[in-house]
């Protein structure tokens, strides 16, 4: 969907070249990347990224910045079904603490909301490889932001 601007440079103040097609859905990057949201519904997300070549480190593994795109996402994506559309959050703090390498495969992402104290919300996401085994657990918090006007959504 968004291939015709992978390559498009972000400009200072300028207006961004995408804009998604609904609330929970995946914007450039995680299309980029192969990402696919299976569900995210009441604060838990299930999504799936396939290992390609292209995500590998130097021996051959997916690169950790891969797998914590992947988590990242879900919990974005976990966080977003409990959030009125066009509330704007971001990362402040993560956490991975990888338990076996992803050689190959489908890898499943699943994550879910633990906490949330006024703009603070806490969630995990554990990567599971294609084969069921836990590669990885993923740790953040995001801060609410504020919320766009419906006029900007």
């Amino acid at each position: 969907m968004f291939e015709n601007i992978y390559d498009l440079p972000v400009k200072q103040d300028e207006e961004l070249p995408f804009q998604l097609p609904e609330w929970i859905a995946t914007a450039p990057f995680e299309e980029f990347l192969g990402m696919t949201v299976h569900e995210a519904k009441n604060g838990k997300a299930v999504l799936s990224m396939p290992f390609k070549a292209a995500l590998c480190q130097g021996k051959g593994l997916m690169h950790g910045g891969a797998v914590a795109a992947l988590a990242d996402t879900a919990l974005a994506m976990a966080i977003k079904s409990l959030l009125p559309e066009g509330t704007d959050f971001v990362t402040i703090k993560l956490g991975l603490e990888f338990h076996a390498p992803v050689r190959w495969g489908l890898v499943r992402a699943e994550a879910r909301v633990t906490d949330q104290e006024d703009r603070n919300i806490e969630g995990v996401t554990e990567i599971m490889t294609e084969e069921g085994i836990k590669a990885a657990t993923f740790k953040a918090t995001f801060r609410i932001r504020g919320q766009r006007s419906s006029a900007n959504s």
